[in-house]
């Protein structure tokens, strides 16, 4: 009574948000429904293998030339056991394949080929990737306002938003932060409901989902698959790996596409499955999960362990289960070979055939048709990245509070600092540390901006947002944060240390660290976009930085250096020479020190600067300050076209390491290849094999 009353509970949240939904069609028409075109996908011969490394001449098949289709209107379940290639299979139509796989066949979209990455799909992984700091409403909030329409009011966007999270069940921790490593936050099924409320804002036209139910209870499971399926019966195409679902959430279904070992088992409506499998000679026994059956009939992970429970079970009563004389493995063979001369396989080609003639309507209109304006990404992600920093301590609290804790140290180490020529060393020494040591410590956001930059890649690879709206909305919300860092270090250095009073001394030591603080962090993003990996970022980083405070005339005059690589060009494009040279002009200009010699004239600053540290003296301090300012710029355009050249130049490097590939192992034209059995095949098939029933002795789940 309990679970019924759950689940009319459960109905009722979903009629209430499908009355939402409803009603805000009827109040703001197509804009506030974001009507989508129809999208009609077909994978012909589809394979995916991945080469051994060690032998060219060898590969494992993840996908051995599969074909199918989904259409508008109906939702699709993609099973099988564990290692079958379901998540390799939606990998490869949504263009998320891993760089080491070499994928052919063809994927047509409307009848066209087409990458289906950047907006055109939506695909919710198996990993959450979310920012832990906000809460639920939150995260779902900002995600409609970035993806939204601009037209729209913010009332309408707030009833989507609400509208969603009664979808999705997540009223009761709607006010609750996410969580991550250090901060307890909603529980994993209430993650994994939050990804795919993320996802159906917008009523994607082609939803792709990989394992969405994982980690949810039944009652759960069946409620997001309901909301799932109404989605896909108002016109748009959604396509699902599941694992092992309830009787109750198979029939929500409407087809059914059955993998195992990368080879197709079974394609076609969902309801026909049961017949299929009894027509082959395994019948699917009564008040049995269907689901349960057919994966029972085609895992044969365990049959080598089946093979020495039956031995022990047939010494003391002998199995009468008709199917005991097969193994798991030779089921799934009989199965695949009846599919491959079954009607259904005949109807889903001829299918195929038809969808591949539609012409389907402009992707570019659909992809351009459901985001926001530039100017409202900009404003959405800077006031989200601005509360993830502030509620981050990691990020830049503890980085402000070391800084200050520092500055103290340096203030009072170097507290009032004299005019005698044996103080020359030590205001170098003050300034060399502030210019070169503090930036080093910049390097502590990284941890935290890997995470920041794994969110941006999940959202640019659906299509939220582009990259020069990410690059100007991070820093215009680090800003605050490095301008704090930095005034308040340079204020207790310079007041401490008691250098030149003059007010514009104080802004200049100010904006010298602000800027070179700022060329640190730009640096880090441009690490992070070629090595996304903390340990190694961290390691890279740190050499980078190291190799700046080398160069940047302290340790060895920059005149002194290696004119060849060192000086030029090296010394020019190093932030930390540029600040510092600054910072000396900033505390020597207009200085006169005591002489070496008791009672002698007083040395100008100058002097000090060009005989004693190597600078000349006869541009102003602030066109260094610009140097470091044209670098920052310079690094946050390369950060972007970073980032741009990998979106366009990996997808010619994939095709030429795939023609490589293919040409290294001899692979024949995939249009006229024929099915072929993995490479690499487990040691399971070099075993006896014995069936799975037999563990059940005489109440075989196959009986």
């Amino acid at each position: 009574m309990e679970i019924e009353e759950e689940r009319a509970d459960g109905r009722c949240s979903v009629e209430e948000a499908a009355k939402r939904v409803e009603g805000r069609k009827g109040k703001y028409g197509e804009a506030a429904a974001i009507a989508a075109a129809a999208m009609y996908l077909v994978w012909e011969n589809l394979t995916v293998m991945v080469p051994n490394l060690w032998n060219g001449q060898s590969r494992r098949l993840l996908l051995d030339g599969l074909n199918g289709y989904a259409e508008p209107g109906r939702i699709m379940a993609i099973m099988g056991p564990s290692g079958s290639g379901k998540s390799t299979l939606l990998d490869s139509l949504a263009g998320r394949l891993a760089q080491n796989a070499v994928l052919t066949g063809n994927i047509l979209l409307n009848g066209k080929k087409r990458r289906l990455d950047y907006g055109i799909v939506a695909y919710v992984t198996q990993e959450d990737t979310m920012l832990g700091t906000l809460t639920v409403r939150e995260t779902i909030s900002y995600s409609a306002n970035l993806r939204l329409p601009s037209s729209m009011t913010k009332e309408e966007v707030n009833d989507i938003v609400e509208g969603t999270i009664l979808e999705m069940g997540l009223q009761d921790c709607a006010e609750r932060i996410v969580g991550n490593w250090h901060l307890r936050g909603i529980s994993g099924g209430e993650r994994k409901r939050l990804g795919i409320a993320l996802e159906i804002l917008t009523r994607p036209s082609l939803l792709f989902l990989d394992e969405p139910t994982s980690g949810l209870d039944s009652a759960a499971a069946f409620f997001v698959v309901q909301a799932l399926r109404s989605i896909a019966h108002d016109g748009r195409t959604v396509i699902s790996s599941i694992h092992q679902p309830s009787s109750e959430v198979f029939a929500l279904f409407d087809d059914l596409f059955l993998l195992s070992g990368g080879q197709a088992v079974y394609f076609g409506e969902s309801k026909m499955a049961a017949q299929f499998f009894a027509e082959a000679g395994f019948p699917c026994p009564r008040q049995r999960n269907p689901s349960d059956h057919f994966l029972r009939c085609i895992n044969s992970d365990f049959d080598a362990v089946n093979m020495a429970l039956m031995i022990s079970q047939r010494e003391n009563q002998k199995p009468v289960d008709p199917l005991s004389k097969f193994s798991t493995a030779e089921m799934k063979a009989r199965l695949v070979e009846k599919y491959r001369c079954s009607e259904q396989e005949a109807k889903m080609k001829t299918r195929m055939r038809e969808i591949s003639e539609m012409e389907g309507p402009s992707m570019t209109i659909k992809k351009c048709g459901n985001r926001a304006k530039w100017w409202k990404q900009l404003s959405t992600l800077t006031r989200r990245s601005t509360v993830n920093m502030s509620r981050d301590l990691g990020y830049y609290w503890i980085r402000i509070i070391v800084y200050i804790l520092l500055s103290i140290c340096v203030g009072t180490i170097f507290m009032h600092v004299g005019t005698s020529y044996v103080d020359i060393f030590a205001r170098a020494s003050c300034a060399a540390f502030v210019s070169g040591f503090m930036t080093f410590m910049s390097i502590g956001g990284f941890p935290s901006f890997i995470e920041e930059m794994k969110v941006f890649h999940k959202e640019r690879l659906n299509g939220h947002y582009g990259i020069v709206v990410y690059t100007l909305s991070n820093f215009l919300s680090s800003f605050p944060f490095l301008a704090l860092m930095s005034v308040a270090s340079a204020t207790i250095v310079f007041y401490m240390v008691k250098f030149e009073t003059e007010f514009s001394r104080y802004v200049y030591i100010c904006l010298d660290l602000l800027s070179s603080i700022a060329v640190v962090e730009s640096a880090m993003m441009i690490i992070a976009s070629l090595v996304p990996n903390f340990m190694m970022g961290v390691i890279i980083g740190a050499g980078y930085i190291g190799i700046m405070m080398m160069t940047s005339g302290y340790f060895r005059f920059v005149p002194d250096l290696p004119k060849v690589f060192w000086r030029y060009p090296i010394s020019y494009i190093n932030y930390g020479a540029w600040g510092l040279q600054g910072a000396y002009k900033n505390d020597l200009i207009g200085l006169e020190v005591d002489s070496k010699i008791g009672g002698g004239p007083k040395v100008k600053g100058e002097v000090i600067l060009e005989m004693l540290l190597g600078y000349q003296a006869h541009h102003s301090k602030w066109w260094d300050l610009a140097a470091v300012l044209v670098i920052l710029v310079t690094f946050r355009l390369l950060f972007i076209l970073i980032l741009k050249l990998k979106e366009k130049v990996s997808p010619f490097f994939q095709t030429l390491y795939a023609k490589q590939t293919l040409r290294r192992i001899g692979e024949p034209s995939m249009a006229t290849r024929k099915s072929k059995l993995p490479q690499f095949p487990s040691k399971r098939h070099h075993q006896p094999l014995y069936s799975l029933s037999s563990q059940e002795g005489l109440n075989s789940p196959i009986n």
